[in-house]
């Protein structure tokens, strides 16, 4: 066997991709909690057993499904400024809001399951938190960002805000909260002249 291969079939990846529509769709038409593998290997024109081969749990298939829809959707802007970067992406990602009723069943089962809270916090979670460190990082060498900056503390910032207006839906999610949230941040960062 092959070094890194899972036994069992190769993966079709015109299924793989029916599969995670499939997924989307059903979360759109039912919520996180009518979502079923049966439902999904309907939808996706597949064996249930396959859905199972390839993932453990709904959550798994969801999990896969998002991170390709923010790998896709939300792209990692170079503009050449931390101000134009950061406004690009925050834009980009609070006008995801339509994904609420999926962020927030899959941190629901994150709190119900640690192995899959595991999962979603590296493959999800920190993923995006990457992208956003590797603008802030840019903007450092740039100069744009005072070196004593903690730019941890920033990122914790920017996604403490997504996900508590997420969790708690009291405040807009939108392309202007984005807009807004980034120009705070920027007035946290920036480089001061002393």
């Amino acid at each position: 066997m092959a070094e890194g291969r899972r036994p069992g079939r190769p993966r079709s990846e015109e299924a793989r991709r029916a599969i995670l529509a499939a997924a989307l769709d059903e979360l759109k038409e039912r919520g996180y909690r009518g979502l079923t593998m049966q439902g999904i290997a309907a939808r996706a024109g597949v064996g249930k057993q396959t859905v199972y081969r390839w993932w453990p749990s709904k959550a798994d298939v969801v999990l896969d499904a998002m991170v390709d829809m923010a790998e896709t959707v939300v792209a990692v802007p170079d503009t050449g400024t931390l101000s134009d970067d950061l406004v690009a992406f925050l834009k980009a990602t609070f006008r995801q809001r339509g994904q609420r009723p999926i962020l927030i069943g899959l941190m629901a089962q994150a709190l119900l399951d640690p192995g899959f809270a595991k999962v979603f916090r590296d493959r999800f979670l920190f993923a995006r938190r990457m992208v956003l460190r590797q603008i802030m990082e840019r903007a450092r060498e740039r100069g744009e960002i005072s070196p004593e900056m903690d730019l941890e503390l920033a990122i914790d910032v920017v996604y403490g805000v997504l996900w508590y207006r997420l969790m708690l839906d009291h405040a807009p999610l939108d392309e202007a909260a984005g807009r807004d949230l980034a120009e705070f941040v920027l007035r946290g960062v920036s480089a001061r002249s002393p």
